[in-house]
């Protein structure tokens, strides 16, 4: 088991229109996971996506601290977690 905690800052999608930002920083969550972690697909638990629209759509959280996992090295599938 491969696991990995990393600190996302959200401060990029600021730029983002309001009605917008919730749905850009999951997609920058996946393409973030993808790139680090070396996978094809990733799996967000309910609890990342609750953490991330907690506020709303408009008031993102400045960072976030998530665990990803995958099951070996030639894993295609990561699974994403809140860090603890």
């Amino acid at each position: 088991m491969i696991e990995r905690i990393y600190t996302l800052r959200f401060h990029r999608i600021k730029k983002t229109p309001r009605t917008k930002r919730a749905a850009k920083a999951m997609r920058y969550l996946r393409q973030f996971v993808q790139r680090h972690m070396k996978v094809e697909r990733v799996f967000i638990q309910e609890e990342v996506n609750e953490a991330l629209w907690s506020r709303g759509i408009q008031k993102l959280p400045a960072r976030l601290r998530i665990k990803a996992e995958k099951e070996d090295k030639d894993a295609k599938i990561a699974v994403v977690s809140l860090a603890e």
